[in-house]
C-alpha cells in the first residue's frame, strides 16, 4: 500500500498580498505628505478657525480622554458643549456668523414672548389702519390681545342679527363685506370666529340655549365668509361661547348689549 504524502506545512509569516498592500499605503502616505509640503496655509485664517472652534465648542483644548460624568468624551478631543444647555440665534452681520448665546431656557422664552408681542402690536396697527380706510371705525372695535398673540375685531350683535336670530340682517351685509376684505388680507393666519350672548335665558323653540344661539351666529358668519367671499375654510374656526365670556356686567342693559357680540380673533402665527 502506498504511503500518503505528508501535507505540506503552511508557510510562515504574513500572506504575500499584505506586503503589497502595505507598500501601497506607504506610497499614498508619502504622496499626501508631499502634497501638504507643497501647500500654503494662511496663518491668520487658521488661527481664527482654531479660536472659533475652541471658543464655541471646546475643541482643541486639553481635556479628558475617557467617558465620565454622563458626557461623551472622545479620545483625542475634548467634550462638546451639551446642546440642551444653549440656545443660539443666528443673525446676518455682513457675511459673518454671529451667534447670540442665551444662558437658560427662561431667557429664550422671554425673548420669544417679546417677539410675539411685537408681532401683535404690528398686526394691531395694520388692522386699525385698514378699518379706518374702510370707514368701519364707528361700527366695530379693534383690540390687541398680547396674552394670546392675536388681534380682536368685535362687532355688536345688534349690528349683525335680530334678537334671538342667527341670520345676518340685510343691512349688516355691507359691513360684513368690508370686514371680510380686511380678513382676506390675513388668509394665511388662523382666524377664530366667536359668537357671544348675554345671560338672559333664551325664549323660543328654535334654539334651546344661549350656547346654541352663539354657535349658530358664528356659523352664519363663517358661511358668509366662505360662500360669499370665497375665504379658505381651513383657516377659519367658528365657535360659540354663549354667556360664559362676558366683557361687561350683565346687570345693566348697556352691559348686556356689549356682551352680545361677534369676535374675530386674528392670530399672529
Amino acid at each position: 500500500m502506498a504511503r500518503k504524502k505528508k501535507q505540506e506545512e503552511a508557510s510562515q509569516g504574513s500572506p504575500a498580498w499584505m506586503a503589497t498592500f502595505s507598500d501601497l499605503m506607504n506610497l499614498l502616505l508619502c504622496f499626501f505628505v508631499l502634497l501638504f509640503s507643497m501647500s500654503t496655509i494662511d496663518a491668520e485664517k487658521f488661527e481664527a478657525l482654531l479660536a472659533s472652534l475652541s471658543g464655541d465648542f471646546s475643541v482643541f483644548q486639553a481635556g479628558s480622554s475617557m467617558v465620565g460624568e454622563d458626557i461623551y468624551v472622545a479620545s483625542g478631543a475634548t467634550q462638546m458643549v451639551e446642546i440642551s444647555q444653549y440656545f443660539t440665534e443666528f443673525t446676518d452681520s455682513g457675511g459673518k456668523d454671529d451667534f447670540k448665546e442665551f444662558q437658560s431656557p427662561e431667557d429664550y422664552e422671554a425673548q420669544y414672548i417679546k417677539e410675539q408681542q411685537e408681532k401683535t402690536e404690528s398686526l394691531y396697527d395694520e388692522i386699525v389702519e385698514k378699518t379706518e380706510q374702510e370707514n368701519l371705525d364707528g361700527s366695530l372695535t379693534v383690540e390687541a390681545d398680547k396674552n394670546n398673540n392675536c388681534v380682536r375685531i368685535t362687532i355688536g350683535g345688534a349690528v349683525l342679527f335680530n334678537s334671538g336670530d342667527s341670520e345676518l340682517k340685510k343691512e349688516a351685509l355691507p359691513i360684513m363685506s368690508r370686514v371680510s376684505d380686511i380678513l382676506k388680507s390675513y388668509k394665511d393666519n388662523l382666524i377664530k370666529i366667536e359668537g357671544h350672548t348675554d345671560n338672559v335665558p333664551i325664549s323660543g323653540n328654535k334654539y334651546k340655549s344661549n350656547m346654541s344661539l352663539s354657535m349658530a351666529r358664528a356659523e352664519s358668519v363663517f358661511d358668509f365668509l366662505v360662500e360669499k367671499k370665497k375665504m379658505n375654510p381651513i383657516r377659519l374656526e367658528p365657535s360659540g361661547k354663549g354667556e360664559y365670556v362676558p366683557v361687561a356686567d350683565n346687570s345693566s342693559s348697556a352691559g348686556r348689549a356689549k356682551n352680545r357680540r361677534v369676535e374675530f380673533r386674528i392670530y399672529t402665527d
